[in-house]
């Protein structure tokens, strides 16, 4: 098993940390992520266009931040307990521009008392952005915990907003 990574810098959201497992892109750590795992489990610091996969997440990641991407075409690895890969399973069918509660995502896995080990699961989410984890919001509609941190999150669901699709006229 071949494990890497880069830091990508962006405007939007700081620099980004993009970990590549072979194959697949298998993380994505802002600074101060909750749940970034050990830097030793990373692999060594490429250089990112020296790296196809990196390279391929990087480019995506900058569309996407400039408006340019709703959807990611990526080799992805998820690394994660049963229950965790149902949860980022569901997370990956919540579509751009829509946003869903940890109740509802309970209610999908057939008990609506699952919403805080299903918050947790959100929140251990190696994927971030690609992984849509922001789209998920408490019961109220309010913003809560983003393990990039909720300004990151904000900005996310700001740029998926639908007012942000330009009005056509005929």
């Amino acid at each position: 098993m071949y494990t890497r990574h880069t830091t990508i810098s962006t405007e939007q959201i700081a620099d980004v940390t993009l970990v590549a497992e072979d194959d697949a892109l298998v993380g994505i750590y802002f600074p101060g992520h909750w749940t970034k795992p050990d830097w030793g489990t990373f692999g060594p610091l490429v250089e990112e266009a020296d790296d196809a996969v990196l390279a391929g997440a990087a480019r995506q990641l900058r569309q996407y931040l400039a408006g340019e991407r709703t959807a990611f075409d990526l080799p992805i690895r998820l690394h994660g307990s049963p229950f965790q890969q149902q949860v980022w399973a569901l997370l990956q069918q919540v579509p751009f521009g829509e946003t869903t509660t940890y109740g509802e995502l309970a209610e999908k896995l057939g008990d609506k008392n699952l919403a805080r080990i299903v918050g947790q699961a959100v929140g251990h989410n190696p994927l971030s952005i690609v992984v849509g984890c922001h789209r998920v919001v408490g019961k109220d509609g309010k913003l809560t915990g983003y393990a990039g941190g909720l300004e990151r999150k904000e900005y996310l669901l700001t740029l998926e907003s639908p007012a942000k699709v330009p009005v056509r006229l005929f």
